[in-house]
């Protein structure tokens, strides 16, 4: 089996879906000649030619406005936003108009589209390349989202949300790109061809959207996390030498709250971690669900590590960055509650 990163995987997804379905299209700014930013669409152009593969101006209303009208006709648009920082613009056309149309046109129209955004800290990128907004699409009832954490996942779920019927926002941590990192910033990064999951398919497949995974089974205490974070918990359970089990969620919306809940009540114990600021995170509607499922098998407080409520910094980026120090820290205090 070949191995890839995980710019690698979401090429190769992009790649057998175009192979596969005449009427997946891709583009977005710098996406055709050029490839992207991360090169993850390097080569589908000259593959694919000008019309299924190209670059468009520097608007990102426009790209997802224009996705969401080839949507209607019957193309599977996958549109790359450059960061998900840069998303703002965008976001009355994701929130109005690809999440409602199903609804609003009583079925008449879908909008199978899916929407690319690099997302994450961690490569010194300041406060408008670092933001992880995935809060802001989970709050709308008509799009999936979905984190990857590795290059095996990314290809699998990128392929199902292509064939999605309706609109996915697929969040792709770019620090996990060229390797998993486990938040230890000043040990070098384990490539992605010496790690398991970067065994990947060449061929076609899927991974259901809306399935959970664990990465690390355990009984002592229950780890919640998605993309970056997800190698940040392993790390923190292993440093800490706690038996914890990690919860891998990849897909937010839907969620898997069936393996939470299970992981949970054989725990009693549980840590929620994940990179966007605290107020109003992702990690604030997994709590309440654990509370309103779990109340009676927890032993302890759930407690949340993410990023502190402020822009994300470009000097201070690792104070900010929700490391295995930290938590560590949230493990051993629920572990001595």
């Amino acid at each position: 089996m070949p191995r890839m990163t995980m710019i690698e995987a979401v090429r190769s997804a992009m790649d057998v879906s175009m192979e596969r379905d005449g009427d997946v299209v891709v583009f977005g700014e710098d996406v055709g000649y050029f490839g992207g930013v991360f090169r993850s669409t390097q080569g589908l152009q000259a593959k694919y030619g000008k019309t299924r593969c190209f670059d468009t101006p520097i608007n990102e209303s426009g790209i997802v406005g224009a996705a969401i009208g080839m949507a209607a006709y019957g193309l599977k648009p996958c549109v790359e936003i450059q960061f998900a920082d840069y998303m703002y613009p965008a976001y009355d056309q994701l929130t109005q108009e690809a999440a409602r149309i199903r609804y609003r046109s009583n079925g008449d129209f879908t909008c199978p589209i899916v929407v690319r955004m690099p997302t994450g800290g961690g490569i010194f990128g300041g406060q408008t390349h670092s933001q992880s907004p995935e809060a802001l699409f989970t709050h709308v009832c008509g799009l999936k989202v979905i984190v990857p954490s590795n290059p095996y996942d990314a290809k699998g779920l990128l392929t199902a949300a292509i064939a999605d019927p309706d609109p996915v926002i697929f969040l792709e941590p770019k620090r996990l790109y060229n390797g998993p990192f486990d938040g230890h910033h000043e040990r070098p990064v384990t490539p992605w061809s010496k790690h398991d999951l970067g065994e990947v398919p060449a061929d076609y497949y899927a991974i259901p959207i809306g399935k959970a995974e664990i990465r690390r089974p355990g009984s002592a205490v229950t780890i919640v996390a998605y993309g970056t974070m997800v190698h940040v918990a392993l790390a923190a359970a292993e440093d800490m030498g706690i038996d914890a089990e990690v919860i891998d969620l990849r897909s937010l919306l839907p969620l898997d709250l069936d393996t939470i809940v299970a992981s949970v009540a054989k725990t009693g114990r549980c840590v929620v971690v994940h990179e966007a600021t605290l107020t109003s995170g992702y990690g604030a509607e997994i709590v309440s669900l654990i509370q309103e499922h779990c109340f009676y098998h927890l032993e302890t407080p759930i407690v949340r590590v993410a990023g502190w409520d402020t822009p994300y910094p470009h000097a201070q980026e690792w104070d900010y960055f929700p490391g295995p120090v930290r938590v560590g820290r949230a493990l051993a205090e629920v572990m001595e509650a």
